[in-house]
């Protein structure tokens, strides 16, 4: 990769550390996942609206970690806001790695990832206490922020 397209990728990435894409809550979740990196204490937590077609309807983030696992979590709700459940079964690690773009070492590839497992296991956790589109008021990682779509 060129000096100037490391330099592209660190700024993008920046970007969404400092201005994060649907950081905050969903205010009408009917699935939600967290999960953490236990070797350096990133927290990842994914809450969906899904709809009966399928269609995430919301997808937000909330957590704790480096700006790796934190930026590559809202590029990921970036991506998949609006779309359907089986576009991110389809998603691979790989695809994950290819979004967040810069190379990283194994270990900081799992920081990136995190928010990738997390989303395909928040799709297959519903709420249970889900009715009609309501859910009870859930935990933040941490103050909810950032941009909006």
């Amino acid at each position: 990769m060129a000096a100037n397209e490391e330099e592209l990728y660190q700024d993008y990435i920046l970007d969404h550390y400092e201005d994060p894409f649907h950081r905050g809550k969903c205010q009408t979740c009917t699935h939600v996942h967290e999960g953490a990196n236990p070797l350096c204490g990133d927290v990842i937590r994914m809450e969906l609206q899904i709809d009966d077609r399928g269609t995430m309807k919301e997808v937000y983030f909330n957590g704790n970690g480096c700006c790796i696992s934190q930026a590559a979590a809202s590029m990921l709700v970036e991506k998949f806001d609006g779309h359907s459940v089986e576009e991110v079964k389809r998603f691979t690690a790989q695809d994950m790695l290819d979004l967040f773009g810069a190379r990283l070492t194994p270990n900081r590839q799992k920081c990136c990832l995190l928010s990738w497992r997390v989303l395909q296991a928040a799709i297959y956790s519903p709420l249970e206490n889900h009715k009609g589109g309501k859910s009870q008021a859930l935990p933040a990682a941490s103050p909810p922020g950032g941009r909006k779509a």
